[in-house]
């Protein structure tokens, strides 16, 4: 464990978790490299990322440079002395960085891999409907989440958990892996395969665009339920309720599956006891359960059906998303 000394590469909140269980392990943590500050939120107020503020709490040393090819900052790189690097949610590294130190340099992804290759692996993989996911570490080459597979680990995902509760959930996993994976190095027992060939056809993970966040409520409750859970919280699936003579944009964030077979076309919406709001698919209803407003705060269908003429409401998707 002496012999490793580790600079950490990460950015957002689901890196935290790795890189506080490095330390807690005992591991010597050289230096942190994230993204420079930059303004967020309504304010634009300067903000630094979740692993900096970490970093800064513990006297670790941050670097963040504008482009990681910069002479300076590969300088300040090899400064560190730093022979293994670990990225947690970071983005695409040069050559010059992930070849640099001697034992490697792995990187964490949050699906079994070669499935889910990307930057959104555990939206998409909710939204497709997945019951097993999990997360890889690998070490990294030129291609992206292509390189030699070191250790994954499997979890089960809930019919009804959103990739919020589910980010939650791995990020932990992740951050126990990613000690494990440093142990193995350490005692030298790491051997990496190359990413398996398998017979089905590889899911990508791209990057989430507003555009792929309409609810097609033509489509099979199933298939609108995991849509919706896979984009809670963040981005939240997005439509549009028309009716009062207005049309709003709403996020809905949580629904659930009714089993009721559909008399109505898709988009149509009844209320039922209760107060709770269904709206039709392709094939069945579908409940509503949480919602928000454009501009608001995320509530439950009876506090948002409160004050709401209730009758005719039709929720729609704009034509540009069809």
């Amino acid at each position: 464990m002496n012999d490793i000394r580790i600079v950490f590469m990460g950015t957002p909140e689901f890196a935290v978790a790795s890189l506080q269980q490095i330390i807690e392990s005992g591991y010597r943590v050289s230096g942190v490299v994230t993204v420079p500050d930059k303004p967020a939120g309504r304010g634009l107020k300067i903000r630094q990322s979740a692993v900096k503020q970490y970093a800064l709490e513990h006297g670790i040393t941050v670097l963040q440079p504008e482009k990681l090819n910069d002479p300076l900052f590969l300088a300040e790189l090899k400064e560190l002395e730093a022979n293994l690097f670990v990225v947690v949610a970071f983005r695409k590294l040069p050559e010059m960085v992930w070849s640099m130190p001697a034992l490697g340099c792995f990187n964490l992804h949050a699906s079994l891999l070669p499935q889910y290759r990307g930057a959104a692996p555990i939206n998409h993989a909710v939204i497709n409907g997945e019951t097993v996911t999990g997360v890889t570490t690998f070490f990294i080459n030129e291609g992206i989440d292509t390189g030699k597979i070191i250790l994954r680990s499997e979890i089960t995902v809930g019919p009804d958990e959103t990739a919020g509760e589910l980010h939650d959930r791995l990020k932990e996993t992740g951050a126990e892996l990613v000690v494990k994976t440093i142990e193995n190095i350490a005692a030298n027992k790491c051997f990496p395969i190359d990413q398996p060939l398998i017979g089905e056809p590889l899911r990508t993970a791209p990057r989430i665009f507003r555009e792929q966040c309409f609810i097609s409520w033509n489509k099979t409750a199933h298939e609108v339920h995991n849509h919706i859970r896979g984009l809670s919280p963040y981005p939240g699936a997005i439509t549009f309720l028309t009716g009062e003579n207005t049309s709003r944009e709403v996020k809905v964030l949580r629904s659930a599956l009714t089993g009721e077979i559909t008399g109505t076309d898709p988009g149509h919406a009844k209320i039922v006891s209760d107060n709770r709001l269904f709206v039709g698919c392709g094939d069945q209803y579908i409940e509503i359960i949480t919602i928000q407003p454009a501009g608001k705060k995320a509530m439950q269908a009876g506090e948002f059906l409160r004050g709401l003429r209730t009758s005719g409401i039709i929720f729609k998707t704009p034509p540009e998303a069809v």
